[in-house]
């Protein structure tokens, strides 16, 4: 090969380097990750990977409506606002109206189609962090419609509010009144993070990235325990303006996405 072609062919392999290494960069936040890891004492019985190109309406139900949902929420919640791009469930909040709400976002539930009783229950999500913003991954007893909440029991496994540096953990549940039993560990919020918690016939364990920081002891229903040793199902949504949050809302960070790289189910082999 003549020198001036070597040099061409050089300088063609080394843009083409730069530029897929820029690309990768550029995606690296949001790209998703492989499929799931086999995990020592643990069973994989449940995943959603994001890696098609549609929610799988099999495993997931989208919530509707725009009547604060018991916590003065701002935000009309509707199937438009979730998506599926790049390996990641994506869910946007903008600032647009409908119906008398000023907001939408999306809400999404397993109810009624992958429950769980104990396991390890995981995610990976990169949430977006502004004034009146406020992501879930979260669960609900799935006897709610029966007995009610805060008789069915809530676990959350991650609540992240406003431009806090702080992870919210929470159980909630009914012991002759509303029983609330959290802790909280200062972090990066807008990174992606695994929040994950593990629960069996004794306790309740969190975790963010691996690393336990609360814990809630159900041996034998201590504490009136009981909702956590019946079925529960999946909840993701994004939130906008609330009780907690308050009910000023950053309209410049809009529209905003929070992605979800993964959601893992396991039960212990």
């Amino acid at each position: 090969m003549k020198p001036t072609i070597i040099v061409h062919a050089c300088l063609l392999l080394c843009i083409s380097f730069i530029s897929s290494s820029c690309n990768n960069n550029a995606a690296e936040n949001t790209a998703g990750t492989d499929a799931a890891p086999q995990m020592n004492g643990y069973q994989l019985v449940w995943a959603d990977e994001f890696d098609g190109n549609s929610i799988d309406t099999t495993s997931w139900n989208f919530e509707k409506g725009g009547h604060g949902w018991g916590n003065h929420e701002q935000e009309y919640y509707h199937a438009a606002n979730a998506s599926v791009s790049n390996g990641n469930l994506v869910i946007t909040g903008k600032k647009e109206n409908i119906d008398s709400s000023h907001y939408t976002s999306a809400r999404m539930t397993t109810k009624g189609k992958q429950e769980f009783l104990y396991g390890k229950i995981e995610a990976r999500i990169k949430i977006p962090v502004a004034q009146g913003f406020w992501p879930a991954f979260w669960m609900l007893g799935s006897n709610i419609d029966s007995v009610g909440w805060p008789v069915s029991g809530e676990i959350d496994i991650m609540e992240h509010i406003n431009t806090d540096s702080l992870l919210f953990g929470t159980p909630h549940w009914d012991s002759a009144g509303h029983v609330m039993h959290g802790d909280t560990l200062a972090y990066t919020p807008s990174e992606y993070h695994v929040y994950a918690i593990e629960w069996d016939s004794t306790a309740i364990r969190w975790y963010l990235d691996g690393k336990q920081y609360h814990e809630l002891n159900i041996t034998n229903n201590a504490g009136h325990t009981e909702a956590f040793h019946k079925p529960f199902y999946i909840l993701l949504n994004f939130a906008l303006g609330g009780d907690w949050p308050g009910q000023q809302i950053d309209d410049t960070k809009l529209p905003a996405k929070m992605y979800i790289d993964y959601v893992r189910v396991y039960k212990k082999a």
